[in-house]
């Protein structure tokens, strides 16, 4: 199973899902969708510009869990 830990890093950042979406031009929805587990898969692309507004690798907003 595929977990994103984007909440995390965007509160770290004091950001809003509203200033990371359009920092990253990643709709408010998907970012919702991830954080909260309702949307589990999203392209590449969609990841390397969440972590680049957010100012962290991938692998920082990225991991799998075997649960």
């Amino acid at each position: 199973m595929l977990k994103y830990s984007i909440e995390e890093a965007r509160k770290d950042k004091g950001l809003t899902q509203n200033e990371l979406s359009i920092r990253s031009g990643v709709s408010r929805t998907i970012i919702s969708g991830l954080e909260s587990g309702r949307i589990q898969n999203t392209t590449a692309g969609t990841l390397l510009k969440i972590a680049s507004a957010l100012e962290v690798n991938v692998e920082d907003i990225f991991f799998t869990s075997d649960v």
